[in-house]
Parts: C-alpha cells; structure tokens; sequence
C-alpha cells in the first residue's frame, strides 16, 4: 500500500495539471483511502508511520506547486527584503509598469503570481515574511532554489509537530497514533509540502504554544502563540478562549488571573516586535486594506455566507458582500465571547474543544475558504473526539472544480454538497452523539472533570 502511496505521490507532484480534475480527484482518493488503512493497521508502529510522513514529503522536494500560485508573491516578497526593499509599501503591478522591480526574474514572478495577487500589497505577517526573505536569500536567482528552502521549512515545522503532537497526545491521555490523521493526511502532505502554504509552519508553533500551556510554563506558551500570529493571523481568534483558562483557579493548573493579563501583554509585545523591521506609516493602512479584502471583497468556497447571498440577491438584487463582510465577523465575535465567558475552559482538552468550535465556526461564517485553511480544524481535531475535520480534509478537495475551465467558476452544486456533509457531521457529532453535548458548550458544571476522565478512557480504550 505504501508504494501505491507514494506512485500516487509522485504523479500528483510532477505529472498533473490543476485543471485536470478527474485525475486529482483519482490521485487523491487513492491516496486517502490508503493512508487510512495504513494508519489504521499499522497505528502501533508509531516509527514506521514517521518514516513513511517524511518519505512521502520529500518526494515533492524538487516539485514546482502546481495547484497554487501564491508561492510567487512568497519568493517576490522575499526577494524584496533580501534586496532592502520593504515587501509592504509596493505593489508588484506598479513596480512592473514602471520598471523598477529591484529583483531578479521579476516578469515571471509577476505572471505566475497573476494579476490578482499582484494588485493587491501583501498580507503576510512578519514572520512568514522572514521565512521568504530566507528564501530569497539563500536561493540566489533560482525559484527553484527558493521552492526547496520554502519546502524544507514547511517539512522541518511538521516532523515538529508529530515530536510535539506526540508529547501533547501523552499529555492529555489520547492514543499517540491520532497525530497521524493530520502528519500522514494527503490533505496535510498535497496542501502544505506540495503547495507550499504555511499554515503548517502556524500549526507547530501553535502546537508549541499549547504543550507548554500544558507543562505549566505559560511564558514560552505567551511567546509561541504570538509567534503563530506573526506567521498567520488566524490563532488571534483563540486568546479569548484562555480567559476563563486563567481566570479560575482549578485543580489541573492552579493559575489566576494576574497571570492571564501577563500572558497576553507578552502576546502583543512579540507581535508588535516582530513587525518592527518593517515599521512604517504605510505599514498598517496598507496591512490591513489587504486584511480587509478577505472579508469585503474575495469569495470562494464559502458556506453560509453563500446562503446569504443568494437571499441578498432575492432582496436587494445585487451581492451584499459588501455588508455581510462586515456583519458576520461580528456574529463571530458574538460566538467567541460566548465561548470565552460562559464555557467553563479549565482543563486543556476542553480549551482545545472550544478551540475547534472557534475556528470551524469561524470558517462556517466565512467569505472565503481556501483548502488549506482546514489544517487548523484537523489539527485541533486530533486532540479530541470529532471526526468532522477529518471528513473535511477529504471533501475540500471540491473545491478545485473551480479551476477546471479557464475562466474560475465554482460549481455551487459541489460547494453545497461539501458543506451539507462537513456542517451535517459537525451537527451530528455536537448534538446527537453528544461528544460536547449542548448543555456542556457553555456549561460552569463541576461534572466536566469527571467527564473528561470518562472521554479518555474511552479514548484509550480504542
């Protein structure tokens, strides 16, 4: 099965083309179905899966991403800081026009980044920016060069997470062969290694963050999740959760409220530091118009915002994007206080619970949900008893249709059909099988620690 696997892989890396979705969906399929089964016979032979995530990696090492093209603004951003430029303050498209792109091979990383992209000034935190100014610098005038230093961060941030994954598994009590639903998903392997987003880099240091919360040294937890934000944005929506975490003295932690405000205070300070080298009074505005397109202008793969739409349509006869971006984030912020005030988030496994209820929430009320974005879900996921987020890793893969003609057209059908399977689990899971049952979402009971004692026995006992 492991040689299928990685034939799957290799076809997938360097003979196939985005439009062709038949044979991606072949490929992808193939190659769930028998991670799946892999994992499931061999789940006690923790190395053995270890050697097959790193071999399966490495067989995109030399691969150009072939169903992405963000890896362009990622190498022109670098090469931006390795040649002094401040990658925030320029649009590629201006600096095309007039021809005063600082960087080699600035044509061809224009065009393959594509108009979109270019016209718009980048949306990369600091740290990601450093990554690629890493690239830029070691890689010379090669994207070939910069793919591979990319990659190797990307791989090197996920061997961090099976160590870490592994150890916080152990933790909380939960079979150590679950990490390998996010290591070994081709999902994981196809999206982060083979299309170079750095969503995997975010989970590691976020994973970090939380194995350190776990061991009572919440300083370096503070500096790894303000890390995780320097990379990408998305675990700001979780500090909230860590209120009532800190707040209430209990038997596992014992921690107060003082220290809750210390951690966040060392949260903000390394964001902010980490975006001092490239402070300017251009930085923000520019920063967060880009910020601002993902929630007012961009659309893709979306799920009840779609429904809204469409009804927006009916109504006013034009699409609402415009007021929706600015009324579901707050119905978000509603949701996360919910979470953050009522939800009695004193141990970890039931933080990381309220974590994936956050983020998939979130996701839910979204304009835009590239496949990638499904790595945080499935990573919080592992650390608990819902399976939606594996589900999800499977079904995203839809979402490509777009991509089948020339012209991007999604087919709502299949956007549908994603949604009805990934929001039909999510329901299913929370409220008829009462893994986190309605009267526990928010819930301040003194039965949770028993129930948490309960939830991994019955975890071991799998």
């Amino acid at each position: 099965m492991a040689v299928a696997v990685v034939l799957f892989y290799f076809s997938f890396a360097y003979d196939l083309d985005r439009a062709d979705f038949i044979k991606l969906f072949g490929l992808y399929t193939g190659a769930f179905f028998l991670t799946w089964k892999i994992v499931k016979i061999e789940k006690s032979q923790f190395w053995l899966l270890a050697t097959l995530a790193l071999v399966f990696r490495l067989i995109f090492l030399f691969a150009i991403p072939n169903l992405s093209q963000d890896f362009y603004r990622f190498i022109w951003d670098g090469r931006m800081i390795a040649a002094g430029w401040n990658p925030y303050l320029y649009l590629p498209e201006n600096l095309i026009a007039s021809g005063t792109a600082p960087i080699a091979q600035a044509p061809e990383l224009y065009k393959g980044m594509g108009a979109l992209n270019a016209s718009h000034y980048t949306n990369y935190p600091p740290l990601n920016q450093i990554i690629f100014a890493l690239a830029g610098i070691l890689s010379g005038k090669s994207i070939l060069g910069a793919v591979v230093v990319l990659r190797s961060v990307i791989i090197l941030a996920d061997l961090g997470t099976l160590y870490f994954g592994r150890k916080l598994l152990k933790k909380l009590k939960l079979p150590e062969y679950q990490i390998f639903w996010f290591i070994l998903n081709p999902f994981i392997i196809i999206e982060l290694t083979g299309n170079l987003h750095f969503e995997g880099v975010m989970i590691f240091l976020l994973i970090l963050s939380l194995y350190y919360l776990v061991i009572k040294k919440w300083i370096l937890s503070a500096v790894f999740i303000a890390l995780s934000i320097s990379l990408k944005l998305l675990p700001l929506i979780f500090l909230p959760l860590l209120f009532r975490f800190f707040s209430k003295k209990n038997n596992a932690y014992n921690l107060n409220f003082g220290k809750l405000i210390l951690y966040y205070l060392i949260v903000g300070a390394v964001v902010i530091l980490s975006f001092l080298p490239f402070l300017s009074s251009e930085l923000i505005s520019n920063f967060m118009d880009s910020i601002g397109l993902w929630f007012q202008k961009f659309e893709f793969n979306a799920s009840i915002y779609y429904v809204v739409r469409w009804v927006g349509f009916q109504v006013k006869g034009y699409n609402i994007i415009a007021t929706a971006g600015k009324v579901l984030p707050v119905l978000v912020i509603l949701i996360i206080g919910a979470l953050a005030l009522f939800r009695k988030n004193n141990s970890l496994k039931k933080l990381i619970v309220s974590m994936l209820l956050t983020v998939s929430v979130y996701f839910f009320l979204s304009t835009t949900i590239h496949p990638w974005y499904v790595a945080m879900p499935l990573i919080l996921s592992v650390f608990t008893r819902y399976k939606f987020a594996l589900i999800w890793s499977f079904i995203v893969i839809l979402s490509y249709t777009a991509y089948i003609h020339e012209i991007y057209h999604e087919n709502l059908w299949l956007v549908a059909l994603e949604y009805i399977v990934v929001i039909g689990m999510f329901m299913y899971e929370v409220f008829w099988l009462k893994l986190e049952s309605p009267s526990r979402l928010f819930a301040f009971g003194d039965n949770d620690e028993v129930s948490d004692v309960n939830d991994s026995a019955k975890e071991m006992s799998r």
